[in-house]
């Protein structure tokens, strides 16, 4: 119903019905919120809107992948890994991105992260090596020094089920592999967690 509307636009421009399409293609953005957004922008100036039009356009042409730690970065290398004050014998590991920025905003971990970009998931046909495991294991083959690593995937099946095969893996290395404390709700995302919860759960932290 949605796509046919707007099809017929509901007596909107074709400029505005094509705008209302793409945002509706946004996760969360039903048609009526798109509309709302469309018309806010219509209504804005336009040095606000060229802002807006110019940081899309930048984001997408800059922004990749950390050559080392796999987060975002508009540069080879992200400003993590590239911080001196960081830890570096301490890896914290994480799902996504998004996951990263909210351990971040914790301000309880002072080391540095991999990030998989998923988690092993069977039914899905997801296996290791459709996440970046083998990087990680690269990360750690010698002369690296890593003392510790934070296993803090998501507390779902197909995280603990990728906890479990990082801790397996890693135990030949002798790498210490611990997992982040139950503070974090069963089945819930990082990204959605408070910051005292994330706290809680890095300082609770036990060993797999």
């Amino acid at each position: 119903m949605a796509a046919e509307n707007l099809k017929r636009g509901d007596g909107l421009p074709p400029a505005m019905t094509r705008l209302v399409k793409e945002l509706s293609r946004l996760p969360g953005i039903g048609e009526k919120t798109a509309s709302r957004l469309a018309f806010t922008l219509l209504n804005r100036p336009r040095d606000q809107v060229i802002a807006l039009a110019e940081s899309l356009l930048e984001m997408k042409e800059r922004v990749g992948l950390c050559t080392q730690c796999f987060g975002l970065s508009d540069n080879p290398r992200c400003q993590i890994c590239d911080d001196p004050a960081r830890e570096r014998d301490v890896i914290c590991v994480v799902e996504g991105p998004a996951d990263l920025m909210a351990i971040e905003r914790a301000r309880s971990f002072s080391g540095i992260y991999h990030v998989l970009h998923g988690a092993i998931a069977p039914l899905d046909g997801i296996g290791p090596e459709d996440v970046k495991l083998g990087e990680l294991v690269a990360r750690l083959s010698p002369p690296a020094q890593i003392r510790e690593v934070i296993i803090a995937t998501n507390a779902t099946v197909e995280g603990e089920a990728t906890a479990l095969y990082i801790a397996k893996t890693l135990k030949p290395l002798g790498v210490k592999a611990t997992r982040l404390a139950r503070g974090l709700p069963a089945g819930g995302d990082l990204e959605y967690s408070d910051s005292a919860t994330l706290t809680s759960a890095l300082s609770g932290r036990r060993e797999l």
